[in-house]
């Protein structure tokens, strides 16, 4: 089985011995976008609208903001223990048609609820995520639940430490009620109970490995969740159910307690539907505890009240070029030029400078140095799917990789690196189809932030979407232009209606 992948690899060396090295290239192995803070943070003034009620239907607030459940909260319309036993019922209730929870963590959920109460009735306000319920991908670790990765050979694993982000929202007053689905060790999402499925069609998946979060985000299951990308992970579920998914900049959240894949491509970012939602809780879990080297303390200066016209737009046109005039992501353009955002046309760098399987090698090798043991002991026999694409497949082909293959990889990452930063310097936001080409690839090699958020649905009534990237910790522009477009229209504003 591994014959026709070893062909691959070798067909993959052979392009990069055609690319040329100047002996002063670097290698991007010790991977840090920005050693040393270049902002300061500011305070950011979060505003809740006093005036929004209970509504007659409590099933209505399955799919409220955060900042509309945590209005309720302030103006005593509702408890954070009323809104935890809320979501509890309805993951309860759904999940055995989505397959998206691993372990519910009840009781923890009701200690933090409580928590967050008291706090509300002795006027302490820790900010908008205090008493609001969300869930983790189940790879990270939480001290007193189990962390399976989603994969049979750890499903009784418990890992008695907090992971960095969950500690954050902790401190936040954010409620944990779920640990949720990943595919088995970040890929996919077919997981050791099953397959995630998709919110809008339940006979499709619900794309990886963030499947569980989110397909609960998406079916408002959770108010939001935490997912975590390393080659479209956050990005290819969102387009998939519908979320808009933010993977911040390589290195703006610390992985500590969480489960390695790729050391220098892992990203931890929220899951949510809207990017108002996304700028709310990211701006709760970036940062850095000392623990992960590659991860830095760069501030997130988010202002809702910046004017969007001083950002400089650009977008994809060799990618747009490719799709038909009519197509939902050209229309995302005609949109905003009727909103009077001016856009200018640009050529992303694609396979000028992307030209052979550069992530490939990148992951095989470091994905499986860290699953080195679990392959030398026979342990990848108990994983669940054994096909030619699967894990321990993938993982026995990569430790043919060349180590020389692998560091000069990297070098002709540090040049990728600098070539997309120049291409992107003159802009703020590029817009761009989120599978054209090889940006999804690229961007993630060069630690650009992304946000994915839906644009209606396709022929199959199935959800599409649009990317767009920023500069290198920009998410705040990032986020502020998601806001502008999602107050415009409403994308984000469809719910799969078996879920309603």
């Amino acid at each position: 089985m591994m014959y026709p992948d070893l062909k691959d690899n070798l067909g993959e060396y052979k392009k990069l011995h055609q690319l040329t090295l100047n002996n002063s290239v670097g290698m991007s192995l010790i991977q840090v976008i920005s050693p040393m803070p270049t902002t300061k943070q500011k305070e950011i003034k979060w505003v809740f609208n006093k005036s929004i009620k209970r509504p007659n239907n409590i099933n209505d607030i399955a799919f409220y903001s955060i900042n509309q459940l945590g209005s309720l909260l302030r103006n005593k319309s509702i408890t954070s223990v009323e809104l935890t036993k809320f979501f509890i019922q309805r993951l309860k209730k759904f999940d055995d048609s989505l397959h998206c929870v691993v372990s519910l963590t009840e009781e923890l959920a009701m200690q933090q609820a409580k928590q967050a109460d008291e706090l509300f009735s002795k006027g302490i306000d820790k900010g908008p995520l205090q008493g609001i319920p969300y869930g983790l991908k189940d790879l990270f670790a939480v001290k007193g639940t189990k962390t399976t990765w989603g994969a049979e050979p750890y499903k009784n694993q418990s890992i008695e430490e907090d992971a960095f982000v969950y500690t954050k929202l902790k401190e936040a007053g954010a409620v944990l009620v779920a640990k949720f689905t990943l595919g088995a060790l970040a890929m996919g999402d077919y997981w050791f109970g099953g397959r995630t499925r998709n919110p809008w069609n339940l006979e499709e998946g619900s794309s990886g490995s963030s499947a569980g979060s989110t397909s609960a985000t998406v079916a408002g299951l959770i108010p939001f969740a935490i997912g975590t990308e390393t080659h479209g992970s956050i990005i290819s579920p969102s387009h998939t159910c519908g979320a808009t998914g933010l993977r911040p900049t390589f290195g703006s959240v610390s992985r500590s307690g969480a489960m390695a894949l790729s050391w220098s491509l892992d990203k931890i970012g929220p899951i949510c539907r809207s990017a108002e939602d996304a700028a709310t809780v990211f701006a709760f879990i970036h940062g850095s505890d000392g623990q992960d080297g590659s991860a830095v303390n760069e501030a997130f200066n988010y202002s809702p009240t910046k004017d969007i016209k001083q950002l400089r737009i650009g977008y994809a046109k060799n990618y747009f070029d490719k799709l038909d005039s009519s197509s939902q992501e050209w229309n995302v353009l005609k949109q905003l030029k009727k909103l009077g955002i001016k856009l200018e046309g640009m050529n992303f760098p694609d396979t000028e400078v992307y030209q052979y399987d550069m992530i490939g090698i990148v992951i095989g090798s470091e994905a499986a140095a860290a699953f080195d043991e679990f392959t030398r002991t026979d342990l990848d026999d108990q994983m669940t799917k054994q096909e030619r694409y699967d894990w321990p497949n993938y993982f026995r082909t990569a430790r043919t990789i060349p180590a020389v293959e692998y560091i000069n990889t990297n070098r002709h990452r540090a040049l990728l690196m600098k070539n997309i930063n120049d291409a992107m310097k003159n802009f703020d936001i590029i817009i761009t189809p989120t599978f054209e080409g090889k940006q999804l690839s690229i961007t993630n090699l060069t630690g650009h932030p992304a946000l994915c958020m839906p644009i209606g649905l396709d022929k199959q009534q199935l959800p599409n979407s649009i990317t767009m990237l920023a500069n290198l910790y920009q998410e705040e522009d990032l986020l502020l232009f998601g806001k502008f477009f999602q107050d415009h229209t409403d994308y984000d504003d469809m719910h799969p209606s078996m879920f309603k």
